[in-house]
């Protein structure tokens, strides 16, 4: 049987919940699963069970999220844990796969889709929250097109690690669950294993999502999955008359707000294709992503961007881009003038939440006309002499008022240029009504110690393709905690080896 036949096989097959555990009532316990998008959104996926790998187990699981999931230890065991190799479904799961469209690297890219990950159904948690649970790696889909629906080991431990990273420090992304090894053989550059990410998110909703329908000159598809997202996430506005203009510009707001994150903490996605940008605002999509290290604001995190559409100091511009075309997309349910409101807020949220990130991250509390100058000065600083960008703003948060002494001083190769900006920096700082002991506190608080460095990610990598998880564990504990001072983790927080700083990550990480 061909690879089509076999896919249009297995969707005709999933009209029911697909292999149970054979001894189901046991797991039907307090966990309740919705299937909105399945029940309401038909023509907008295929039905379609996991397709296994060859010998999988469960090499890793985030306990922390396994507890705000409402999951106790038994789920990390057999036989539960087939369900985390997609050997098994659970009761009032009904799997699919979504299909979407979009522009990646600013062409129109047409119908894509859920090549690789199976959304299986939505926990129904006790707090009335919804998570999707998206199985990444599951198999091919009717949207695989030339690839072969499968993650390796190495991209899903990198999106685990970087979707726990950005959720702790306070950045809106959606969360990995587990991460599953194999047998299984899948070929990249090379052959390596097989491999497995469960992953939740409020919602999986993209901008190509849209784009998908707008394209296809399905004007009704395009209200009826807006009349969805807004019942689901926004159900304040559901039948409003101008809901639909509130909604979208939230979701530019949310977007703005992102991108302030990104840029404040130095975060590069590497990626940002309209079908990898959420309607919720938040992150996902890992691939080729990456923290700076030296700051550069021309930093290129994907070796495959030769044109370099999202480095980093681009990311704002790009996102404003794609929001034009999620507003081109909604065009049949707003007009021109309504979508360039919309638009209109992204700028000045971006430049609020930006703002108010970037005092905070210098101390200061209150907004001064010389802030900006303060800030560029700094940046300009790190840019001529390569400074690492984490350890530059963390050194800053131990300044005293009083001192002229620093430690970031020595730091720098041109300390008359140095002292020049720190003597405006000083003055800036007693403008201030708190005194350096809380000041320090308030700093650190949002200048974090660890970040998830490319070369750590590596390490974790490397050891986790031996079975070691030792590496992977003990980096996931100190990024879940990237504001502390811990001494069992400085080295987790050392300036990165030469070698650490030049590592080739590609769209298929």
């Amino acid at each position: 049987m061909s690879d089509t036949n076999m896919i249009h096989s297995a969707s005709n097959s999933g009209a029911d919940n697909g292999p149970e555990f054979d001894n189901a009532p046991q797991f039907n316990n307090a966990l309740q699963f919705n299937n909105s998008y399945e029940q309401q959104l038909s023509g907008f996926y295929t039905p379609l069970q996991p397709t296994p790998l060859q010998g999988a187990r469960l090499l890793y699981h985030s306990e922390p999220l396994a507890q705000e999931l409402e999951l106790d230890a038994s789920w990390f065991s057999a036989p539960k844990s087939a369900v985390w190799a997609g050997e098994r479904v659970l009761p009032g799961m009904k799997p699919l796969a979504q299909v979407y469209s979009g522009h990646q690297f600013g062409m129109w890219a047409g119908q894509l889709g859920d090549g690789r990950g199976i959304l299986l159904g939505e926990q129904q948690l006790s707090d009335g929250r919804s998570m999707d649970w998206h199985l990444k790696g599951a198999g091919l889909t009717p949207y695989s097109r030339m690839g072969d629906g499968r993650a390796v080991l190495r991209s899903v431990i990198r999106e685990f690690l970087a979707s726990e990273a950005l959720h702790h420090l306070g950045i809106p992304t959606s969360r990995a669950l587990t991460i599953v090894t194999s047998d299984h053989p899948v070929y990249r550059e090379q052959a390596e294993r097989g491999a497995m990410l469960l992953r939740v998110a409020e919602s999986h909703v993209r901008f190509g999502h849209f784009e998908h329908f707008y394209y296809r000159q399905q004007p009704a598809q395009v209200k009826q999955l807006a009349d969805y997202v807004i019942a689901r996430h926004w159900p304040q506005w559901a039948g409003q008359e101008d809901g639909y203009l509130l909604w979208f510009t939230d979701v530019v707001k949310r977007t703005a707000r992102l991108m302030a994150h990104w840029q404040t903490v130095g975060f590069a996605h590497g990626v940002m294709n309209t079908d990898n940008m959420s309607i919720l605002g938040i992150t996902m999509d890992y691939g080729p992503f990456g923290f700076l290290d030296d700051y550069d604001p021309g930093y290129i995190c994907n070796h495959s961007d030769h044109q370099g559409r999202y480095a980093f100091d681009n990311q704002p511009a790009v996102a404003l881009w794609n929001l034009h075309r999620l507003g081109q997309a909604l065009s049949d349910l707003l007009s021109a003038e309504q979508l360039q409101q919309g638009l209109a807020a992204y700028e000045p949220e971006l430049m609020a939440a930006y703002g108010q990130q970037m005092r905070a991250k210098l101390g200061f509390s209150q907004s001064d006309s010389q802030d900006n100058d303060v800030l560029t000065g700094f940046l300009s600083l790190m840019i001529k002499e390569k400074r690492d960008y984490t350890r530059s703003f963390r050194l800053l948060s131990e300044v005293e008022m009083q001192s002229s002494h620093s430690a970031l001083r020595d730091d720098f190769i041109d300390r008359a240029a140095f002292d020049s900006w720190y003597r405006r920096y000083r003055a800036r700082l007693q403008q201030e009504s708190i005194d350096d002991a809380e000041r320090q506190q308030l700093m650190k608080a949002v200048n974090p110690h660890y970040i998830l460095r490319n070369y750590l990610a590596q390490l974790a990598i490397d050891s986790a393709e031996k079975d070691d998880i030792q590496p992977l564990q003990r980096l996931h504990q100190a990024l879940q905690q990237p504001f502390a001072d811990n001494p069992e983790f400085n080295d987790l927080a050392a300036l990165p080896p030469d070698w650490g700083k030049h590592l080739e990550i590609s769209c298929s990480s």
